[in-house]
């Protein structure tokens, strides 16, 4: 693996291993490696998040390193691999109109993103750069343009990216993903899924 590949984070906030996000971020993945990127995943329902409870104590700290969260559990560890990568493949089915309850926990506590001191009237990113790129990773069991223009879940995604100082270069809305009990991507959307993979593995 050369030195200078690109190092891509999933961050996957399905219940489901192996259904249609965790395979299409699947696909994803292995076209990025094919083109010599260096991947990896987490499992959101793998890590243990505690809900946030907008004590805004990490808001608190000026400079550009993520605040320090007074509560103990594995988000620190989650911000420290996704401060290694150079890119980013957030995925999340739609659940009641919007990302799954554990995506919402973790982009709840990127709160910490923010600078927000006692006084201000509103909060500013720490990291306005954007040098990280990022695709997004969204299914419905309604149909894509349906579920885009009903739900919130693709901007939910959007926002996340941005408070990780990432720029999005693709989305992927797979409609019509509960047909089946155990049911496969499309080709169509197989294709996309490729193309986004070598787009992020080129740094584009």
């Amino acid at each position: 693996m050369s030195t200078n590949s690109v190092n891509i984070l999933a961050i996957i906030g399905t219940y489901r291993k192996g259904g249609i996000i965790d395979s299409a971020v699947d696909v994803i993945l292995a076209s990025a490696r094919e083109a010599g990127a260096e991947t990896r995943k987490i499992y959101l329902i793998d890590k243990h998040l505690l809900f946030c409870t907008n004590c805004r104590s990490c808001t608190q700290q000026a400079g550009t390193q993520y605040g320090a969260c007074v509560l103990d559990d594995d988000m620190t560890s989650v911000l420290r691999e996704l401060d290694r990568a150079d890119a980013i493949v957030l995925g999340s089915p739609m659940n009641a109109g919007t990302v799954t309850a554990v995506m919402k926990v973790f982009i709840e506590r990127l709160v910490c993103t923010a600078y927000w001191p006692w006084g201000a009237l509103s909060p500013k990113y720490r990291n306005t750069e954007k040098k990280k790129k990022a695709v997004l990773v969204a299914s419905s069991a309604a149909p894509a343009f349906m579920a885009n223009f009903t739900g919130d879940v693709m901007g939910r995604l959007k926002t996340a990216a941005v408070m990780l100082g990432a720029r999005t270069i693709g989305t992927l809305f797979i409609g019509l993903a509960a047909q089946q009990q155990h049911q496969e991507i499309s080709r169509r959307a197989r294709k996309k899924a490729q193309l986004l993979g070598k787009k992020l593995a080129a740094g584009q």
